[in-house]
């Protein structure tokens, strides 16, 4: 979950290392650090905090150096202080290195390295990386006794004869200041991509940090390591095999990562959503024949309508919109399908039947317990699908098929635009295979035409945000909030708690409505904000119930309801209006208010929306 850059070329290497470190901050900033190898010698500066912190430290006296690493820290192993931040140098002080992952046998490999009478300094698991490199560079042979050859690069050799003793994950950018012109990088588990300019070289945990200066890069897979040098660079797996890697383009440009005049990255992106999600379906619905086309998935259609079971699995906010496509694809398509936990899917031995189909949801593509729920499937012959949104991330390269989002750099912890970008993959998805099923060409034509209308809806709400902000300030000395919902707005109140949670820290329980009377209604207060949405629906005459079960007790309400509708006022104490739909697509368009709420709450109670505490965007480790 931390976040790396590393460059070499002929430029001062030090505004582009903590330039890069600011674009990567959402993956993580408990501490950060850069190194920087001038003259045989490298020079390390460390900072708790911000990366504001580590700029002010290290000034505007820019070093020559033309070589360097740089690392912001999401703490896993030892406490956020400046000892524990990255860079990471060996005992002997040739080695000098950063990383992104966690070592599940750096207990064993610290002991045998203490019994060559090896100093550590830190608490850290990356600090025996870095010995066990530095210990096979000045002895000269491995662990298990294997030598550099005579002809051999002495660095790569002891670099690749550690990589193949380390268990667990691990992005890597490592230095040696008796080779002051070659940075090395490998990838196991944690994203890696190798920047290419004229000459010159970024390597970076995620396309943020180079697109500044690149537009072409390679994305390192896992068991591989990259070799880069002012000549050029190769790439082979850490057991010496070649590989031939493709150039390729990244995707945005820097104006999508810029704030644009938003004070926040989280109000940028819920501003963003009408766009992100009119390029998410464009050419991806045809109004003439009440078709959905995902190229990604045209040669598995066949086989995706005509499975017993889907199986959805993501964490998070994905989880919650794998829950919406879970009721969708029962509903619409009549196929059995669940939704998993990834972090839970590889532990409890789930049953995989023949012709199971695993959605794997992701706005990263690098979620640790994703990618491992994957490769549990996998095994078991599942056909496996991704919805991402990072091109060129490693689950869109695992999986066997998939879909891209669409919906543009997210650069906020808080998901929002990947949410509903997500929701509407898995609706279209819905659709055809419904489509193909049972369901009439009318209702689906009926369904994308109102599909296709959901930016401009989503635009109207978004017109609400001074009315939103209101209800916030009314409510925000409140602690515990409940976020009611039922049917397919039960998955938009578990939605709209995580994200007051995330950026306001005020305690909030989304759940179904009807559930409320089963035990948390001992929670009620006489002032309790309780959040319903209770748009126009099936299920509306039975949430207005549990409304009034609320009011009787005290609660105040603050009621998602559609707009011009009359008969809702009665019951609440805070009104938001969203525009009609159908049912079957109102999540899309419900969640925007919850949203809203969330972020003017985090920024009235003086929290920093874009870097809540104790988290990061893409958490690579388990």
């Amino acid at each position: 979950m931390c976040g790396i850059v590393a460059y070499l070329g002929q430029k001062n290497a030090q505004p582009i290392l903590i330039e890069g470190l600011k674009r990567l901050e959402y993956r993580g900033y408990d501490s950060s650090g850069i190194a920087l190898l001038g003259d045989a010698e490298v020079t390390i500066t460390k900072s708790v905090g911000r990366i504001s912190a580590l700029e002010e430290k290290v000034g505007v006296d820019v070093s020559a150096a033309t070589l360097g690493i740089g690392h912001t820290r999401w703490a896993t192993h030892g406490a956020a202080n400046t000892i524990n931040a990255h860079p990471h140098v060996d005992y002997t002080g040739k080695i000098t290195l950063v990383h992104n992952g966690i070592i599940e046998n750096y207990a064993t490999l610290k002991k045998w390295l203490e019994s060559k009478s090896v100093e550590f300094a830190s608490e850290t698991d990356t600090e025996v990386v870095a010995n066990l490199i530095g210990y096979f560079y000045s002895h000269g042979n491995s662990r298990n006794g294997t030598k550099v050859p005579a002809s051999g690069n002495k660095f790569e050799w002891a670099v690749q004869e550690a990589l193949n003793e380390l268990v667990g994950s691990y992005g890597l950018a490592i230095i040696c200041s008796d080779y002051p012109d070659t940075l090395i990088g490998a990838k196991k588990g944690s994203p890696l991509i190798l920047g290419v300019g004229e000459k010159e070289f970024i390597i970076a945990s995620d396309a943020s940090a180079i697109v500044e200066h690149m537009t072409q890069a390679i994305y390192l897979s896992d068991n591989e390591m990259v070799i880069a040098n002012r000549d050029g660079f190769k790439t082979k797996t850490i057991d010496n095999i070649a590989v031939s890697k493709s150039l390729k383009e990244i995707e945005f440009s820097l104006d999508a990562i810029e704030l644009a005049g938003y004070e926040h990255y989280m109000q940028k992106e819920i501003a963003e959503q009408p766009e992100a999600l009119a390029t998410c379906m464009k050419g991806r619905i045809d109004l003439k024949s009440n078709r959905v086309v995902l190229g990604g998935l045209q040669n598995h259609l066949r086989k995706l309508a005509s499975t017993k079971r889907i199986i959805l699995t993501a964490c998070g906010t994905a989880w919650h919109a794998g829950l919406v496509g879970e009721f969708l694809f029962e509903q619409l398509a009549r196929i059995p399908a669940e939704v998993e936990y990834a972090s839970e899917f590889r532990y409890r031995n789930p049953v995989i039947n023949d012709g199971t189909i695993v959605i794997a949801i992701s706005q990263s593509g690098e979620t640790a317990d994703t990618l491992a729920a994957i490769e549990q499937a996998k095994e078991r012959g599942a056909l496996v699908i991704g919805a991402v949104n990072v091109v060129g991330s490693t689950i869109a390269r695992t999986t066997d098929a998939g879909v891209y989002l669409r919906a543009g750099p997210e650069i906020g912890v808080a998901s929002t635009k990947a949410f509903t970008a997500q929701v509407a993959v898995l609706t279209m998805l819905a659709i055809e295979l419904g489509r193909r099923r049972h369901l009439s060409n009318e209702y689906a034509g009926e369904l994308l035409r109102e599909m296709v209308q959901l930016p401009d809806k989503v635009g109207l709400i978004l017109k609400q945000s001074d009315h939103i902000k209101e209800i916030a300030k009314a409510n925000i000395d409140r602690d515990n909030w409940l976020f009611l919902g039922r049917g397919l707005n039960y998955p938009v109140a578990l939605e709209g708690a995580l994200k007051l949670k995330e950026i306001s820290y005020i305690h909030a329980e989304g759940m179904p409505a009807a559930e409320m009377k089963h035990g948390p209604i001992a929670l009620i207060t006489d002032g309790m904000p309780a959040v319903f949405i209770a748009t126009r629906c099936s299920q509306y005459e039975k949430i207005i119930g549990n409304i009034e079960q609320v009011r009787s007790r005290g609660g105040k309400t603050i009621v998602v309801a559609t707009e011009g509708d009359e008969n809702i006022k009665q019951y609440a104490d805070y009104l938001i209006t969203v525009p009609d739909t159908d049912e079957k697509l109102q999540p899309i368009l419900n969640v925007i208010p919850l949203q809203i709420l969330a972020y003017h709450a985090a920024v009235l109670r003086g929290h920093d929306v874009d870097k809540p505490r104790n988290l990061a965007k893409s958490v690579t480790v388990e």
